[in-house]
């Protein structure tokens, strides 16, 4: 049952000590994440500029016509 004193129905643990460093997806630090970068074709390889706003699987490849991906 619990307590109301933040600890959950089994006691210990408390607030604050969750699993992950608090940093977002892949800790931040994933190379092209952000706002630049570059989007990648699977099928042919063509690469893009990243757009800022709109995520590569939303673009099309403008040689095949395939959704791209982030690189």
């Amino acid at each position: 049952m619990p307590r109301g004193d933040g600890t959950g129905p089994y006691g210990g643990g408390g607030r604050g000590t969750g699993f992950g460093s608090g940093r977002g997806r892949n800790q931040g630090d994933r190379p092209g994440a952000g706002p630049s970068g570059v989007c990648l074709c699977p099928a042919c390889g063509e690469k893009t500029a990243h757009r800022q706003g709109v995520p590569c699987y939303n673009e099309t490849c403008p040689k095949c016509g395939t959704k791209m991906i982030r690189e």
